[in-house]
């Protein structure tokens, strides 16, 4: 690279030969990682890998052994792009000629070293398989309950402890967020897959839905008491837990050696980024554990509404894999089942056949019977199993035949008469609302009665006693638990019934046609609302 100009550490990615490219900077990285600063290009030409270290050859096998001379053309390239830095190479000169031979030393560059991490996180990120992490929820709940002590604690809190357990805090939950989404997006694309593999999928949906059932349990459970600390350490006052790890990460920032008022305003300033910072961090915490009313669910709550509509989405694609193999039938596939069969006819008298098997057509041959006919049938005494040609036909009109319409010849039947039929139903009616009048007048009284003398000496008529059960289930229905009166109207709005416990371990008895009603005492008022009386006063 030239002085001056731009690095470009990513140009190798689109160069006709970027697999020669990336296998000499995997060597860099390597050697890099065993302490060796500087490579030559016989160093290169050592340590070339059998097989692809960055895994960008077909199959994953190395690339062909490049030539001294292409090697370092390349490596000259990759300085050129700022991945590499070269040197003179002046530790195995000997004579005046290698001097004079052009030697190169080269090693990694900060620009080199920086786009390898991050094609590497890139890699990486593609890679990953998501997990659901239930050993992050116990130690996010261990690490706040420590976090616990220190926010209760009367004496101001450790900075250090505070710190360290914020940061491990940090690091845990950024890792279970990260993992969730991973998962959830893999677990979409496991649903949605199109590679056909029917077997593999179904022998791996049931070690995944025992997966996400596991986490869903665990997350519930776990979830509700990490939502429980966060409130209770804010309920302490988590300003003061924040302000302790914000001082000590600020603690950087001020030059030991200078106590002057310029290293305290930077110090203050320092306190508020670091507090700030740690805020954030705080409130991404709160909010992916504790839902905020109904209209801000927690993403905890989110991830776990997620996970039971991807094991719902899993068994329905199950679902629709078994129907698939077992070949559901319904009426498309029938029809297109028939299709094949006309297709496959040998003749037109075959395909007939098929189609009076398939949609039952034929000839009618029974539109209507007439009496004619059914003398003929009854006569004959036909086995059940006697064939249509052998028996008796039809006889049909032929206008049936010609118009479609059938009419029988002579005059249309006479009306019937329904006078008498109306004036027997609307006695009817009269007599039972008469009965039931009655029955609301016996059953009505003046005023509060005891049940037990409710009857009177002669017991209840049978009209009026099923009216008083109906009342009384409807009372009885009414009261509230605990309650010793209630008031109750019927369901047609006729009647009122008032009930008052007076005893409950006092039990009396009525006397009716249909039998002995048994219960405890109570006081009764029952009200006829259909009286004039009762209208007039109601007005």
């Amino acid at each position: 690279m030239t002085d001056g100009s731009t690095p470009q550490p990513f140009a190798y990615l689109g160069a006709p030969n970027v697999q020669l490219y990336a296998t000499v900077l995997a060597v860099f990285a390597l050697a890099k990682q065993r302490f060796t600063v500087h490579l030559r290009p016989e160093d290169v030409l050592v340590d070339w890998p059998r097989e692809s270290a960055r895994g960008d050859s077909p199959a994953g096998a190395a690339p062909p052994l490049p030539d001294p001379e292409a090697l370092v053309q390349a490596l000259d390239k990759l300085v050129e792009w700022g991945n590499l830095r070269s040197d003179a190479d002046t530790g195995r000169v000997s004579t005046v000629e290698d001097f004079n031979r052009a030697r190169k030393i080269y090693q990694l560059t900060r620009h080199g070293q920086a786009a390898l991490a991050a094609i590497d996180h890139y890699e990486q990120a593609l890679g990953q398989r998501g997990r659901l992490q239930t050993v992050a929820l116990a130690d996010i709940a261990e690490q706040l309950t420590a976090l616990l002590v220190h926010a209760e604690a009367p004496t101001p809190p450790d900075q250090a402890g505070v710190g360290l357990l914020l940061f491990t805090l940090t690091e845990r939950f950024t890792g279970l967020a990260d993992n969730a989404e991973a998962f959830m997006s893999s677990l979409r694309r496991a649903v949605d897959f199109t590679d056909g593999a029917e077997d593999a999928f179904l022998a791996y949906k049931d070690r995944l839905i025992e997966y996400i059932d596991k986490f869903i349990a665990d997350l519930a459970n776990r979830g509700a008491q990490i939502a429980g600390l966060i409130e209770r350490i804010e309920a302490a006052d988590i300003a003061r837990i924040l302000d302790a790890a914000a001082r000590r990460d600020a603690i950087d920032a001020v030059p030991d050696d200078e106590a002057d008022s310029d290293a305290d305003d930077a110090y203050a300033a320092a306190v508020q980024i670091a507090a700030r910072d740690w805020e954030n961090r705080w409130r991404g915490l709160r909010e992916w554990f504790v839902s905020t009313g109904t209209r801000r669910p927690s993403q905890a709550r989110l991830l776990r509404n997620a996970a039971v509509s991807g094991i719902t989405n899993l068994v329905n694609t199950v679902a629709a894999l078994n129907e698939r193999r077992g070949g559901r039938s319904d009426r498309s596939a029938d029809l297109r089942a028939l299709a094949r069969f006309f297709a496959q006819a040998p003749d037109d008298a075959a395909a007939h056949r098929l189609w009076r098997a398939a949609f039952a057509l034929a000839p009618a041959r029974h539109l209507t019977i007439d009496a004619q006919t059914e003398d003929v049938w009854e006569a004959a005494d036909y086995p059940p199993g006697t064939p249509w040609a052998d028996a008796e036909p039809v006889r049909i009109s032929p206008r049936l035949r010609e118009t479609g319409s059938y009419e029988r010849r002579g005059a249309p039947n006479r009306a019937i008469d329904r006078d008498a039929g109306r004036r027997l139903l609307a006695d009817e009616a009269d007599r039972e609302a008469a009965e039931i009048a009655e029955a609301r007048r016996l059953l009505a009284t003046d005023g509060p009665v005891l049940l037990s003398e409710l009857a009177g000496p002669d017991g209840l008529d049978l009209r009026a006693f099923r009216l008083f059960l109906s009342v009384l289930g409807d009372a009885l229905a009414a009261r509230r638990p605990g309650a010793t009166t209630t008031t109750a109207t019927s369901g047609d709005g006729s009647m009122e019934i008032r009930l008052k416990l007076v005893d409950a371990d006092r039990l009396v008895t009525v006397h009716t046609d249909d039998g002995v009603l048994s219960g405890p005492e109570h006081v009764v008022e029952i009200v006829d609302l259909t009286a004039p009386a009762r209208q007039v006063t109601a007005r």
